[in-house]
């Protein structure tokens, strides 16, 4: 099945493809010859799944989205305050390429502007047989998760034609902000800046601030959280130049551009976004790259304002109903179908919050089911927030699965969100408890699956699953020694703590079993339908009863009572043994079957 947030991408790729506005650096002629039209889109998430669209495997230098990463790597070797004595942290307010140096101290305005590029280039030290433009292409090569190399033709086109940096690095030098001969400085700069990535790339280096500082590919940690939590302050302030604040306002992300056409946005916790198209706006950024951002912020609620929260997978776990059915007692050709074909019926159980980050990790993970899963099964009761973005992503995928024959169901104690996809896209099976959705799905796989098998509504006791190993005539003996009992909606038919008062076959209806839970609650274990039996587990618990037996509808039950128990085997102690020996046969496979579901209700 496809994802929605890939046709999503596809979508807007096509639709921002068509703005012609702006053109190609040019004042670096190794950059004026690029494709204009070349386009690409990538969305990484923390945990290293990446979106693309377009041509996002197409190269280009990083140029200015180089410098944040530098800046990481100088706060890293130096130190924050040492770092901050030659680095402001202020917006400019002022182009790329402007002086932008405070008045007496010569420091820069920040890290973002070319000036504070270059001292932040000044202060990454060598180690060892490594020089410092070797440690900062190795830093972005462990920020991309692969080997990065230089651009040697836009190297030496930048350093043939970059004299405003070359004078700009002579000046930090005249206040003793660069330390050292500029030159090497500014080689090592242009040499950053001529660093070869693709929109991939950058996605993940992206991803990796937005992940605290941690490749989310390699799992290598890169940068420690306070010098990642200082790189992305002064990208939200400064990142964008002169624009950053409509930037802020229309976008909402920590940002960063470059000239040959990439734009580098972090939403942290949740999403890295990346974009190349090479033609540029007065600012010097892609017309195309804005215009993605802004559009990918609205739709998917990417806004720092709405995304606030840390965006980690809303999956709490995951199973197909077999290892956590629904506890009807079925028949045993019924429980054969289901054994078979249980695995098309998948439970997906959902926590948090399902905001952008949340709601891409499930629509993820229902756009991956198996073809052979035909019940998508969403346990939504640990779930405290949904935002429009989750609803519509979500209501996506009910299209689709809709449309492959396959069936949503919502397991929904609140019901707030089935109400919503009542007004997005209709309705939407839904159920209080994960038993009662479970046990629709059984029904529906068992009427698809099961040939003529029904599912009925009335069983003699003489046909149930209880007696089965009994000869027909032994069967028809025991009903006739049976009482008939019937039961409104809501009834107690059985409280924990009585005494054994017989064997209880359910003619129809359905009855439900609970326990005494903590504070006062009780906690469901079963619900019992027409052709089961209740009531006999006690003679095994010092004939006490261990359940609260209750009606779920009306209940018709055919009762044979401890006082005939008792009768049968004075009068036909052959047939009383047949009979407990078909009741231990029973109760060995429902006592097995209470520990399974036990057993998934203790993980939980």
């Amino acid at each position: 099945m496809d994802s929605p947030i890939q046709r999503y991408l596809t979508h807007i790729h096509e639709e921002i493809a068509r703005i012609k506005d702006g053109e190609p650096a040019s004042y670096i002629p190794a950059l004026a010859d690029v494709d204009p039209d070349n386009f690409g889109i990538c969305l990484a998430t923390v945990d290293g799944y990446v979106y693309e669209v377009g041509d996002t495997r197409e190269e280009f230098t990083i140029q200015s989205i180089s410098k944040p990463f530098t800046y990481g790597l100088a706060l890293s070797d130096r130190g924050m305050a040492a770092v901050d004595e030659k680095i402001d942290v202020e917006p400019s307010g002022d182009a790329y390429n402007e002086i932008s140096l405070a008045e007496g101290s010569g420091r820069p305005s920040n890290a973002m502007i070319n000036a504070g590029a270059l001292a932040a280039t000044s202060l990454v030290k060598s180690a060892g047989p490594y020089s410092r433009s070797r440690r900062i292409l190795n830093m972005f090569s462990d920020f991309a998760g692969r080997d990065l190399a230089v651009s040697e033709r836009v190297y030496k086109s930048e350093l043939a034609h970059g004299h405003r940096n070359k004078a700009l690095a002579y000046l930090l030098r005249s206040f003793n902000i660069i330390e050292s001969d500029p030159d090497p400085v500014v080689e090592d700069y242009f040499r950053q800046c001529s660093v070869l990535v693709n929109c991939r790339d950058l996605s993940i280096m992206a991803a990796t601030l937005a992940n605290s500082g941690t490749n989310p590919l390699t799992g290598e940690d890169l940068l420690e959280i306070g010098e990642v939590e200082r790189v992305l302050s002064v990208m939200t302030t400064c990142g964008m130049y002169d624009d950053a604040g409509a930037w802020m306002s229309s976008v909402g992300m920590p940002a960063k551009s470059g000239v040959a056409g990439g734009i580098l946005a972090v939403l942290p916790g949740q999403v890295g976004l990346a974009v190349y198209s090479p033609p540029l706006d007065a600012h010097g950024t892609s017309v195309r790259g804005i215009e993605t951002c802004q559009r990918l912020s609205d739709d998917m609620e990417l806004h720092f304002v709405r995304a606030g929260r840390t965006g980690k997978s809303a999956i709490r776990a995951g199973y197909d109903i077999t290892d956590s059915p629904s506890g009807i007692r079925r028949t045993d050709e019924a429980a054969d179908v289901l054994r078979e074909h249980g695995h098309r019926a998948m439970v997906i159980e959902l926590n948090g919050d399902l905001l952008f980050a949340g709601s891409e990790s499930v629509v993820r993970e229902l756009s991956a089911l198996s073809d052979d899963v035909e019940h998508v099964i969403l346990d939504l009761r640990r779930v405290d927030e949904v935002a429009a973005v989750a609803l519509r992503m979500l209501a996506d995928v009910r299209e689709q699965l809709t449309a492959a024959g396959r069936q949503l169901v919502l397991i929904d104690g609140e019901g707030t969100l089935a109400a919503a996809f009542m007004e997005v896209d209709g309705e939407v099976p839904t159920f209080t408890t994960r038993s009662a959705a479970v046990e629709w799905s059984e029904n529906e796989l068992i009427a698809r699956y099961g040939g003529d098998l029904e599912l009925p509504d009335a069983v003699r006791p003489s046909d149930s699953p209880a007696l089965s190993s009994l000869t027909e005539d032994d069967a028809a003996a025991l009903e006739q020694r049976m009482e008939p009992k019937t039961y409104d909606a809501g009834d107690v038919i059985r409280r924990v703590g009585q005494r054994f008062g017989g064997v209880f076959f359910i003619v129809s209806g359905k009855i439900t079993t609970s326990v005494p839970g903590p504070n006062g609650t009780r906690v469901k274990l079963s619900t019992l339908s027409a052709g089961m039996t209740f009531g006999e587990l006690a003679l095994g618990s010092e004939n006490r009863q261990e359940t609260t037996v209750k009606a779920v509808g009306p209940v018709k039950l055919m009762v044979l009572s401890a006082d005939e128990i008792v009768a049968l085997e004075e009068d036909d102690p052959r047939l009383a043994l047949e009979l407990w020996k078909a009741l231990t046969r029973d109760a060995y496979i429902r006592v097995d079957q209470y520990l399974r579901e036990t057993a998934v209700r203790i993980r939980d």
